[in-house]
């Protein structure tokens, strides 16, 4: 009697186990998809004037728009950077208009304009100022966005 009991427990365990190995399957599957329909969200900081740096900003940024296009980025510019985005001293004008295109935000200093004395009207169009360029980064930051510096 007790061997029929142990047999039929045991015969019921092989049994069950499938099934719940199905079930986490199915559950690490579903959180994957919510992952992947929640947008990603990146603040660049970019402080550097070197050119090169520049344009591989650029090339990673139509990667990322590539492999996720509902991606929310935005790019802080402030000290030694904030040529990159005067129209008469860029060299990715037209690269950062076509990422605008896709929805990239581009934001300068305010403070690092002051200091450069470069007002609105000389950036790039469609790129927004912000009071300072570390306190965009750091309300994003508090906000979950992923932070980059380049």
């Amino acid at each position: 009697m007790k061997l029929k009991l142990f047999l039929l427990l045991a015969l019921a365990a092989f049994a069950v186990s499938p099934a719940l190995a199905q079930a986490k399957l199915t559950a690490k599957t579903a959180a994957g998809k919510t992952a992947q329909a929640t947008p990603h969200r990146i603040v660049y900081d970019m402080v550097v004037a070197d050119t090169a740096q520049h344009a591989g900003l650029m090339r990673q940024l139509n990667n990322i728009k590539r492999g996720w296009p509902d991606a929310q980025i935005e790019v802080v510019v402030h000290g030694k950077a904030l040529d990159m985005l005067v129209a008469d001293q860029s060299t990715q004008v037209d690269a950062i208009r076509e990422l605008q295109a896709k929805g990239v935000v581009f934001a300068a200093c305010e403070n690092t304009m002051r200091a450069h004395q470069v007002v609105k009207a000389q950036l790039i169009p469609s790129v927004i100022t912000v009071p300072m360029g570390v306190g965009e980064i750091i309300m994003k930051q508090e906000e979950g966005w992923g932070y980059i510096r380049f």
